[in-house]
């Protein structure tokens, strides 16, 4: 009973110290955003295959990743990315800014406890179980696809 009670108190306490949101706004501006990250990179890409005819699009694509990777890291270490993300919400974690920015986050946030046990250590604490479980679910499938394949 006390525990009931407990909980109770607790949830009140919780209900006053999340913030409030309007829904309407906050999905306005994670779509527009995420479509605005998703502009740039194609404009990435466009640019690139101009510069470089030559080039495959598989190739620019993966040039496009490298730059889009750059810029979320970068601006995660300026402070700016934390703010996007604040505005935009699940616009700015979807695009793989997002996953550059889960990575660079713990990285910076943890540096005043040096190299090893700060960035190295914690730079995967959010990303690395979406890591294991994409490996992991990628070799039951490959394996799945490949036993299907033997008859």
């Amino acid at each position: 009973m006390e525990d009931a009670k407990r909980n109770g108190q607790y949830q009140k306490y919780v209900s006053a110290k999340i913030p409030k949101t309007r829904p309407w706004p906050s999905l306005f501006n994670s779509f527009w955003v995420g479509g605005l990250i998703c502009l740039i990179g194609q404009a990435i890409n466009d640019i690139i295959m101009l510069i470089f005819p030559t080039v495959s699009q598989q190739s620019a694509w993966a040039y496009t990743l490298i730059i889009l990777i750059f810029i979320a890291s970068f601006l995660t270490g300026l402070g700016v990315y934390d703010q996007i993300g604040k505005f935009a919400g699940g616009g700015s974690i979807v695009p793989i800014t997002g996953f550059s920015n889960s990575i660079a986050s713990p990285s910076v946030e943890f540096r005043s406890e040096g190299i090893i046990y700060g960035i190295c250590v914690k730079m995967f604490t959010i990303a690395g179980p979406v890591i294991v479980f994409g490996i992991s679910s990628s070799i039951v499938v490959g394996l799945i696809y490949w036993i299907i394949s033997l008859f």
